[in-house]
């Protein structure tokens, strides 16, 4: 095996991973947002207070336990809990879209996944950079990389198909 059919086959086998990655990302997805759709909003707000009273999260009056209440009320009051669940529907939705598309190696889907998931690391960073959040970076990273991966996947199938 050339060093190049190995280099293929990596590539190849990393594109299926993000891809799958992508997929059941977008599956969780899918499923937080039914399973936000039934919950009542009460019992979030309870699930934080259980989770807080019994000192799960440190100090029951420190900065983490204040936060996670602060979040709870504000997913309680109503837009909050509609936007993350069409949020979260939506992503899912488009992901497991691409995802299905990527897997059947429909040309078209690249460009659109790469446009898709561009976008995904645009709103990623700008969330990450208003709410200071830890893990969107390292989520928008993780698209960068994969929009690596479906790049040089596209480029080798229009390679193979033209010859």
């Amino acid at each position: 095996m050339t060093t190049s059919t190995r280099q293929a086959t990596t590539t190849e086998r990393l594109f299926r991973i993000a891809v799958a990655i992508k997929g059941i990302d977008g599956g969780v997805q899918l499923v937080a947002a039914i399973v936000l759709l039934f919950i009542p909003p009460a019992l979030v707000l309870s699930l934080a207070h259980a989770v807080i009273t019994r000192d799960l999260l440190g100090d029951p009056s420190g900065t983490l336990a204040a936060h996670l209440l602060q979040a709870a009320g504000h997913f309680a009051g109503g837009s909050t809990r509609w936007f993350a669940i069409f949020y979260l529907l939506l992503h899912g939705i488009i992901k497991l879209g691409l995802v299905t598309a990527l897997w059947r190696k429909i040309m078209p889907a690249y460009p659109v996944a790469v446009l898709v998931l561009a976008a995904f690391v645009v709103y990623e960073v700008i969330r990450a950079v208003h709410t200071h959040s830890i893990a969107l970076p390292f989520f928008a990273a993780l698209d960068v990389a994969i929009i690596v991966l479906v790049i040089r996947e596209y480029l080798q199938l229009r390679r193979e198909r033209a010859t």
